[in-house]
């Protein structure tokens, strides 16, 4: 009986797990429009700087999140750069709010996303955009009817991938929003927690377990998704 029960999950793992999954949803979402812009300038322009901001965007995935964390709070937190400005006109505050952790996982998430749509615009036939603006077809015209349906399927790799890399957070989550229950405590948090604590084996283990499945499964969604995308196009 004990066994059986050792895997139901309590109410407040149910309240951690919605928190992870909000937060890796809006993650995706504020990223959607910035990853592109940014790939699309890195895949489709040449510019002076371009090399600079190529190593600017892929910064996150080489630099130790706590300094990225420290980063955001000196310029977002309630007596950062911009973070004081926010508060005291609008009281907007990110830290030990769950938006902050939004923001975290979003700086980390961001290079990822970049790559996959990238690569994906890299894919698409440059006669085909030719062929559009021959046509009289002006450049909006031509991203939206031409580039970005061929390359949809790097924003869908890019999102799901931003949504798992959002899950699995800790370092800069702590740092800048930090781990308060209920609000910013998301399952990298929550179980980090749960290893400090004496009886917390058994719901660590829990979080774990549902940890795996969940970023399991929204890696073969995003393998699925990305072939019956590439079929539709050939």
């Amino acid at each position: 009986m004990t066994t059986t029960h050792s895997w139901i999950l309590s109410p407040a793992e149910l309240t951690i797990i919605w928190l992870s999954i909000k937060v890796a949803i809006f993650c995706v979402l504020i990223l959607c429009l910035p990853a592109l812009f940014t790939a699309w300038l890195l895949a489709k322009k040449s510019f002076i700087g371009k090399s600079l901001l190529d190593a600017i965007v892929h910064l996150p995935m080489v630099l130790p999140p706590v300094v990225l964390g420290y980063g955001l709070l000196i310029l977002l937190g309630r007596k950062g750069w911009l973070g004081s400005w926010l508060y005291t006109h609008w009281q907007v505050q990110f830290t030990f709010h769950w938006t902050g952790a939004v923001i975290a996982s979003a700086v980390m998430a961001y290079p990822l996303m970049v790559r996959a749509i990238r690569q994906a615009l890299l894919q698409v036939d440059p006669k085909l955009e030719q062929a559009a603006q021959t046509l009289g077809a002006n450049p909006v015209r031509v991203f939206f009817s031409i580039t970005l349906p061929l390359s949809s399927h790097g924003l869908l790799t890019g999102g799901i991938l931003a949504f798992s890399r959002s899950l699995g957070e800790f370092g800069a989550t702590i740092t800048f929003a930090g781990n308060l229950e209920g609000e910013t405590r998301t399952l990298p948090l929550a179980i980090y927690s749960l290893t400090q604590s004496p009886d917390g084996d058994a719901a660590a283990l829990r979080l774990v377990v549902f940890s795996i499945l969940l970023s399991v499964c929204a890696l073969l969604l995003s393998q699925w998704c990305e072939r019956g995308l590439l079929n539709r196009h050939r």
